[in-house]
């Protein structure tokens, strides 16, 4: 698949980054770029189709930011289950009838089932994880078996911290590296294939804003910082699908009259978005616009690609600025190239 490395692309930039939204500004380029490619690969699709295509893309992966908090929730109640059964048995031990509830009492996950936010998006987007069984018992073993799990268990100091810092593994190393997992959101949703490593990147940043003196936990994670996030998507793929032979001839010229087939498709598409953002956004600075565009490529062309497109922006964008067609507004941006 084309867009088959978004995952890693995310992890990179969120481990160097201080999001306090869902999506930033450079996955939002990510999901207009993904929207682009299929625009153009599906014939007759109009662009009405296609903005709801992005939207929906969006709205899916906050979704699955939910199903993934859900599943934590449905593992410990999975663990819990155990503990009664066992207590349950015609002949328990001492140790069915005095269980080490420690796993199932987890101070953060009581937060996230108290917290309000999460239960409000549960109410209004109803799921679960009841189809899937398998899954839940799998990772219970898994987590089971695991040496950090049970020195956690077996630690004779009991803090808040220690509870999260045990969930928090458990994302990154237990849900992370179950290809179980993946299979079966793929399964269910063709827009969670690339997205998973990044949305529980998410729920990690997340839980680091938890404290232990709050019985409902941090505020999750807002889709968007504001409207405007949203408008600069939209108006970002709505205009490089109108001006794309505009653009198009931009990156001809600049290409010394090359054939257009000769620049990989992917390649095209990402410097028609760069070239769009430089025109029609003048609050972002072009060197933002570069870099971002460059970082893209490398994780979905080749590290060629990439040099190729920061050397092709960097003549466009010159002509550009010289013909007055880009310009910059704002504190810092007057005269900015």
């Amino acid at each position: 698949m084309i867009l088959s490395n978004f995952g890693l692309l995310c992890i990179r930039f969120i481990q160097s980054s201080s999001l306090v939204q869902m999506f930033s500004r450079r996955l939002l380029r990510i999901k207009v770029l993904q929207t682009l490619y299929s625009y153009h690969k599906i014939d007759g699709k109009t662009y009405s189709a296609t903005e709801k295509d992005l939207l929906h893309s969006i709205q899916k992966s906050y979704t699955l930011y939910h199903l993934l908090l859900l599943l934590i929730i449905d593992v410990v109640d999975y663990a819990e289950s155990n503990l009664e059964q066992a207590r349950q048995k015609r002949i328990p031990t001492y140790e069915d009838l005095n269980p080490n509830t420690r796993f199932i009492d987890n101070a953060l996950v009581k937060q996230l089932r108290n917290n309000e936010g999460f239960n409000k998006y549960l109410i209004k987007h109803p799921m679960n994880w009841a189809g899937y069984p398998e899954i839940v018992k799998n990772l219970h073993r898994m987590i089971m078996d695991a040496e950090y799990f049970k020195a956690y268990m077996s630690d004779s100091e009991h803090s808040y911290n220690s509870d999260k810092r045990l969930i928090e593994w458990i994302f990154l190393d237990v849900f992370m590296n179950y290809e179980d997992l993946y299979l079966n959101l793929e399964e269910q949703s063709i827009y969670w294939i690339d997205d998973v490593d990044f949305v529980i990147k998410m729920i990690v940043k997340t839980f680091k804003k938890f404290k232990a003196d709050d019985s409902r936990g941090a505020p999750l994670l807002p889709m968007f910082k504001d409207e405007e996030d949203l408008a600069y998507c939209k108006k970002l793929l709505r205009t490089a699908v109108k001006n794309e032979e505009v653009y198009l001839e931009l990156i001809r010229s600049s290409a010394n009259n090359w054939d257009l087939e000769r620049i990989a498709f992917i390649d095209s598409l990402i410097l028609q978005l760069a070239i769009c953002e430089a025109i029609e956004f003048k609050s972002i600075p072009t060197k933002v616009t570069i870099n971002e565009f460059i970082e893209i490529a490398k994780s979905y062309s080749t590290q060629k690609s990439s040099q190729f497109i920061n050397g092709m922006l960097d003549n466009i964008f010159s002509g550009l600025k010289a013909r007055g067609e880009i310009v910059k507004t704002g504190r810092g941006l007057i005269g900015e190239m």
